[in-house]
C-alpha cells in the first residue's frame, strides 16, 4: 500500500484549498491502494526557511524541520492542492518545498489546482519546475477547478463536477501505478 500525502499549499485565512483538499481526500480514502495523509501547511506553520545547512545534507537543527522531514519521508506519492498567487505557487508552499531535499526525491507528484478563470494553471507549471529541481516525478494528470467558489455550498464545502471527479480517479490511477514502481525502486536501492 502506498502512503499518499495531500499537501495543502495555501495558509491564508479563509482559503478555499481546505474544502478542495477535503473533496479530493474523500475520493482518495475510498481507494484501497492508498493510505491517505493530509499535510496542512497552515497547521505546520513553518517559519521562513531558517536552517543553516543546505537541505541536501539533511543536517537539520530545528525541531520543526526534523518533524517536517519525518512527515514528508513517509510519503510515497504527493498531491499538492494549490491556488495561484501572482502566476506562481503560494509562498508558503515554495518555502515548504525548499526546506527539504532528498525527502522529496524519486516520488511522483500531481496537483489539484483551484482558483479563478485559469484554475491556477500557471501555478501548476511553476510547481512542476520546482518538483523537477527536487527530483520528484511530476505527472501530467491532475484536477483543475476554475471558478471553484461557484462549486461551494452554503457551508463552504467544495463539490467537484463529473469531469473533476473523473480527473481525480485518473490522477489516483497514475499515482498508484508510478508510485508502486518508484517505491520498489527506492526499496531496491536502500
Amino acid at each position: 500500500m502506498l502512503n499518499l500525502q495531500i499537501i495543502i499549499g495555501s495558509v491564508r485565512q479563509g482559503r478555499g484549498g481546505l474544502s478542495v483538499a477535503e473533496w479530493f481526500e474523500d475520493i482518495a480514502r475510498k481507494d484501497t491502494r492508498f493510505t491517505v495523509e493530509r499535510v496542512d501547511l497552515a497547521e505546520l506553520n513553518l517559519p521562513i526557511m531558517d536552517e543553516p545547512n543546505h537541505p541536501r545534507l539533511q543536517r537539520y537543527t530545528h525541531d520543526h524541520t526534523k518533524r517536517f522531514s519525518e512527515i514528508i519521508t513517509r510519503g510515497d506519492a504527493y498531491v499538492f492542492v494549490t491556488t495561484e498567487y501572482n502566476y506562481a505557487i503560494p509562498g508558503a508552499l515554495k518555502n515548504a518545498l525548499d526546506y527539504l531535499g532528498p525527502e522529496w526525491a524519486g516520488k511522483p507528484m500531481c496537483a489539484v489546482a483551484y482558483g479563478g478563470v485559469s484554475g491556477a494553471a500557471r501555478a501548476v507549471e511553476d510547481l512542476r519546475r520546482v518538483a523537477v529541481a527536487l527530483k520528484m516525478i511530476p505527472l501530467v494528470q491532475g484536477v483543475v477547478c476554475p471558478l471553484y467558489a461557484q462549486q461551494r455550498d452554503d457551508e463552504g464545502r467544495f463539490h467537484g463536477n463529473q469531469t473533476q471527479t473523473e480527473a481525480a480517479a485518473e490522477t489516483l490511477n497514475i499515482l498508484a501505478e508510478m508510485g508502486a514502481v518508484l517505491k520498489a525502486r527506492r526499496l531496491a536501492a536502500a
